[in-house]
């Protein structure tokens, strides 16, 4: 929950605060280039060295600690920003720091979990996910609605409600994590001998570098068919967050540039929106946990994506900013089962002893479509969509249509009884 407060204040005010502070619409794509490549980086890494940790503090804790520290710190500095190159710089520093602290999450609850449980466990993580990005993608609207924080700056820069709910953001976020890292016990690896001699054995930069991409050369040939579900999933998503925000501010409020009194509107209105969706997730997420007993979640998955896919490109249409909020009613159905769904389906695929790489590995595949979108969308906007961002958004929902269809391919059957993967063939 912690964790996803800090990452919905990013994905619903990082495009504002970048034209805010003189960015170009052609150029957020790349802007946001920060949060993809730190994971592409981190995500194998993290995954490798939790797979090989173990001390007094536990296995995937100390990743925790360290990662939330120093989000924390990130979430104050940046609506402190005076420059845009500052901005951009602290959201490497924020994004670096974010993944270290989420990336061993979905090991953790691989580690503490029954095969049969994974589904319904990944479903109440989606819960807490979801009321953390509730509050937080509605925090600026809610200051400015609710408690009368001036939603403008008095120096034209990155407006108030949305500094203070940086600031808000930041206490949250540590408070969280903390909590679970205090709260929760690790279980030691079961054969202690057998865990250091496998330390000794692959000890050294250069032997976990090897090891790394032996994991990848053999991945199970689930996660490979999940590795394509992943990709147009996320190409989706990155251009949602990326070009909703100018896309709604432009097609529905009408605001001419980033300093107009309608950009803070729909900014804060934009939050509300992202609140919504993940509002959709939270409520999507308790139906899923009843449904996983009983509906395969690759049928739950392949679904959800057409909600999210449709929603996406039915903004291309809306020129009422109240419309709006039945699009992201299904981009939130989509968001509960991409936050649950595909980790179900993966688990029981994977070596326990190299869970925390293999999932690093796989979130590869997530990370991986934002870099393309980043380096190349703003290109296509400009040159090819004439501009028009929200066109982007379509593009965006097309493509998890596409992944809706590949998950379909997914060889993933569960048993009448309870949801248990198949072997890996």
């Amino acid at each position: 929950m912690g964790i996803q407060f800090g990452w919905g204040l990013q994905m619903a005010n990082m495009s504002s605060i970048y034209e805010m502070l003189g960015a170009k619409e052609s150029e957020l794509a790349l802007l946001w280039i920060a949060a993809p490549l730190t994971g592409l980086i981190v995500h194998p890494i993290i995954g490798y060295m939790s797979d090989r940790t173990w001390n007094r503090f536990g296995r995937r804790k100390p990743y925790f600690l360290v990662g939330v520290i120093l989000s924390s710190l990130a979430l104050v500095a940046m609506p402190n920003s005076s420059a845009l190159w500052m901005a951009v710089g602290l959201l490497w520093v924020l994004d670096g720091a974010i993944n270290i602290a989420m990336q061993p999450f979905r090991a953790f609850v691989a580690d503490l979990v029954p095969e049969k449980q994974r589904p319904f466990a990944y479903s109440v993580q989606t819960v807490l996910i979801g009321i953390g990005a509730v509050v937080s993608s509605a925090l600026p609207w809610i200051l400015a609605n609710w408690f009368g924080v001036v939603s403008d700056s008095a120096d034209g820069g990155i407006s108030r409600s949305v500094v203070l709910a940086f600031y808000i953001g930041s206490g949250v976020l540590f408070a969280c994590v903390l909590y679970t890292i205090i709260t929760t016990k690790e279980a030691p690896p079961a054969d202690m001998e057998a865990f250091y001699r496998m330390k000794a054995e692959r000890a050294g930069l250069l032997a976990g570098v090897k090891d790394i991409f032996a994991s990848i050369g053999n991945m199970p040939p689930r996660m490979k068919q999940l590795a394509w579900v992943q990709l147009f999933t996320w190409a989706g998503l990155f251009s949602m967050w990326t070009y909703f925000a100018p896309a709604a501010a432009r097609s529905v409020f009408g605001a001419v540039d980033a300093h107009d009194p309608l950009y803070a509107q729909a900014t804060e209105w934009v939050g509300v929106c992202f609140s919504l969706y993940n509002g959709v997730a939270l409520v999507m997420a308790f139906c899923f946990m009843a449904l996983v007993h009983k509906i395969s979640p690759r049928t739950i998955h392949t679904f959800s994506l057409l909600c999210g896919g449709v929603g996406l490109i039915s903004v291309m249409f809306i020129h009422d900013s109240d419309m709006l909020l039945f699009s992201m009613v299904g981009v939130g159905i989509a968001w509960a089962s991409i936050l649950a769904m595909p980790y179900a389906m993966l688990a029981g695929a994977l070596p326990e002893g190299k869970m925390g790489v293999y999932m690093g590995i796989f979130n590869l595949f997530i990370v991986i479509p934002q870099v393309i979108v980043a380096l190349g969308s703003g290109f296509v906007v400009k040159h090819f969509l004439g501009g028009q961002s929200v066109y982007a958004l379509a593009l965006g929902g097309a493509s998890m249509v596409v992944a809706a269809a590949l998950t379909l391919r997914v060889d993933y059957v569960a048993t009448q009884d309870a949801l248990v993967p198949e072997a890996a063939h």
